[in-house]
């Protein structure tokens, strides 16, 4: 499969969702697959954190679906989040792990995916029912619809191909920028105050 047409095909299931997503090339391609949801998009630096600060959202916003997408480099960072997404069963987290089987963003080293290690039967062996890994764009399609539905956490590990997306455009803001867009984004939309105004101001 290729990564960009499974973002397309995800962004048109999104509306009002809380979507946090991992570095790499699958930034400027979320970017481009998911005009509309770019305030929703909190576009994470660190490897290992990603699904992690999805968890912290679907915990304090329990109305509120959030989405987690995230690389197998970065999954195989904190496998220690699936046990606890199984300890607390957050009904509204949706995971995707964009498994390419390497480290692309520092030229390509395999990570442990292209061996035996399997992320959506580790998720299993840690408590979560709905873990599943897709081959084909329809099956991608027809998880993502469920995994959104869904009043359990959901995981679905994506077997994408390693091509990138050269004809799209960048996304022109910074780490800092991107939080400041992310967090005024849920204060408006929850009503609510994260980040008051500096005392310096």
């Amino acid at each position: 499969m290729n990564r960009f047409n499974c973002m397309t095909r995800l962004a048109a299931r999104l509306r009002d969702e809380l979507v946090v997503l991992s570095l790499g090339a699958s930034v400027d391609e979320w970017y481009n697959a998911a005009p509309h949801m770019r305030n929703a998009s909190l576009f994470q630096q660190q490897l290992g954190c990603v699904t992690p600060q999805a968890f912290g959202l679907a915990v304090g916003l329990t109305h509120r679906r959030i989405v987690s997408l995230d690389t197998d480099g970065g999954m195989m960072f904190n496998l220690g989040i699936l046990a606890t997404i199984a300890n607390e069963q957050p009904g509204n987290l949706f995971v995707v792990v964009w498994d390419n089987e390497c480290y692309q963003s520092i030229g390509g080293p395999p990570t442990h995916t292209s061996g035996p290690a399997d992320i959506a039967a580790i998720a299993r062996g840690a408590g979560i029912e709905d873990a599943h890994t897709v081959m084909t764009l329809d099956d991608f399609d027809r998880h993502c619809e469920a995994g959104l539905q869904a009043k359990a956490p959901y995981v679905v590990v994506a077997k994408v191909d390693r091509s990138v997306r050269r004809d799209i455009k960048r996304k022109h803001s910074d780490g800092r920028e991107d939080k400041y867009i992310f967090v005024r984004h849920v204060e408006a939309t929850e009503n609510i105050v994260i980040m008051g105004p500096s005392e310096h101001n």
